[in-house]
C-alpha cells in the first residue's frame, strides 16, 4: 500500500480510486450488455421474452428520428418533477407544522403511519377518479407515493436534532420559530437532500402507475402498450429511458448535496 505523506498525495489517491471504481462500473455494464446480446443472438435466451440490446437501441433510434419519443419523455418528466416538488415542499411544510405543535404530531402520528402503510397502487384509481384522468390525476398519484413518507422522514430528522443545541437556544431566549430557522433547518439540510433522493425513485413509480391507469401518452403508457401487444423491445426501451432520466435526476441531487455538504458540514 502506497504511503500517504501529504494532502496532495491523499487527493491523488482519492482521485485514482474514483477513476478505478468508474472504470470497473463501465466494464461491468459492457460485460452485461455483451453477454445479454450474445445470449439472445445464439437463442440461449428466447428473444420473445428478452429482446437484445441492439434491437432495443434500433427501436430507440426509430422513435428519435420520428420525434415521437420526445413527447412521451416530456410528459412523464414533467409529471414526475411536479409531483416530486409538490411532495417535498408539502412534506417539509407538514413536518414543520407537526414539529411546532407537538400535541398535533402525537394525535396524527398513527394516521400518518397508516397512510404510509397503505398500498399506493390500490388507492391510485380513487385518486384518478377524484382528480381526473389527465395530468392532475397522474401528479396526484405521484404525490400519494412520496408526500407521507417525506413528512415522516423529515419530522423524524427534526426531532432527532442535538437537544443540547435546542436547550442552549432556549436559555438564550429564542422562540420556536428562531430555533427552527437557526438550528433545526440548518442541521437537517443534508438529511432533507437524502429524503429527496429517496423521493425521486418513488415519484417515478407513482407517475408510471398513474400513466398505466389513465394516460394515452408518456413512458408509462409506452411500457403498458408494449406489454399489451407483446412488443418487449418497446417495454425494455421505455424502462431504459425511465431509468436513465431517474438516474440523471439523482445525479443532479447528489451534486447539490455535495455543494451543500461543504457549506453546512464544514463552516
Amino acid at each position: 500500500m502506497k504511503k500517504i505523506n501529504s494532502i496532495s498525495d491523499f487527493k491523488k489517491v482519492k482521485r485514482n480510486t474514483k477513476i478505478k471504481i468508474l472504470l470497473l462500473q463501465l466494464s461491468l455494464v459492457v460485460v452485461i450488455l455483451l453477454g445479454w446480446e450474445l445470449l439472445t443472438r445464439f437463442n440461449i435466451i428466447d428473444s420473445f421474452f428478452l429482446q437484445s440490446p441492439s434491437k432495443i437501441f434500433t427501436l430507440l433510434v426509430e422513435y428519435i428520428k420520428s420525434n415521437e419519443i420526445f413527447h412521451h419523455i416530456y410528459q412523464t418528466t414533467l409529471e414526475a418533477t411536479l409531483g416530486l416538488i409538490i411532495s417535498i415542499g408539502g412534506g417539509i411544510f407538514l413536518a414543520t407544522l407537526l414539529y411546532l405543535f407537538p400535541l398535533l404530531s402525537k394525535v396524527l402520528d398513527p394516521f400518518l403511519v397508516l397512510l404510509n402503510a397503505l398500498p399506493k397502487s390500490a388507492i391510485a384509481p380513487i385518486i384518478i377518479i377524484w382528480l381526473g384522468t389527465g395530468v392532475k390525476g397522474i401528479i396526484g398519484v405521484c404525490v400519494s407515493f412520496v408526500l407521507i413518507l417525506t413528512t415522516i422522514n423529515v419530522l423524524n430528522h427534526f426531532n432527532n436534532v442535538d437537544q443540547s443545541l435546542v436547550i442552549m437556544m432556549k436559555t438564550l431566549g429564542a422562540n420556536k420559530f428562531q430555533i427552527l430557522t437557526k438550528v433545526i433547518f440548518p442541521s437537517n439540510v443534508i438529511n432533507i437532500i437524502s429524503t429527496i433522493k429517496v423521493g425521486i425513485g418513488l415519484s417515478w413509480v407513482g407517475v408510471v402507475v398513474g400513466e398505466f391507469l389513465s394516460s394515452r401518452s408518456g413512458l408509462g403508457y409506452l411500457i403498458m402498450y408494449g406489454g399489451q401487444v407483446f412488443k418487449l423491445d418497446l417495454v425494455m426501451m421505455g424502462i431504459f429511458i425511465l431509468s436513465s432520466i431517474a438516474f440523471l435526476m439523482y445525479g443532479i441531487v447528489v451534486i447539490i448535496e455535495k455543494i451543500l455538504s461543504k457549506k453546512y458540514l464544514f463552516e
